[in-house]
């Protein structure tokens, strides 16, 4: 009987019973395995420190990603394939000047979502 016990203040129920109307408004609730597979996608893209970094660069202004590269201290190849993934989210838009792209943020949303996430672990004072 002790060791149920101990089992409950661990956060495991000491039995197993199901509550039916509360089980199923919860699955009634669930949103559907494509879209939480979309979403764990979507913040897979944002769980990358270098991509994190490189929408905080972009914060507010334009670079080009030679200037990206320089400023990540990364390499010409490696900021490309950041901001690849980046697009692919919807995070970033470029625009061409002759040779050279410039990027900015194209969906603030995701700067918002990571400085939320930023503030929540780290108080107030991070940006």
């Amino acid at each position: 009987m002790k060791k149920e016990g101990r089992q409950a203040t661990k956060g495991l129920c000491e039995v197993d019973c199901v509550d039916g109307p509360r089980a199923a408004a919860a699955r009634a609730d669930l949103p559907l395995e494509t879209e939480s597979r979309d979403v764990a996608d979507a913040l897979k893209v944002l769980a990358h420190p270098g991509r994190l970094r490189v929408l905080s660069a972009l914060k507010g202004r334009e670079l080009c990603v030679c200037d990206l590269a320089h400023v990540l201290g990364i390499s010409f190849s490696g900021t490309s394939q950041q901001l690849k993934e980046l697009r692919r989210l919807g995070a970033v838009d470029f625009r061409a000047q002759g040779k050279l792209a410039y990027y900015r943020i194209g969906d603030p949303f995701w700067l918002q979502l990571a400085g939320s996430v930023s503030e929540k672990l780290h108080g107030a004072d991070s940006s």
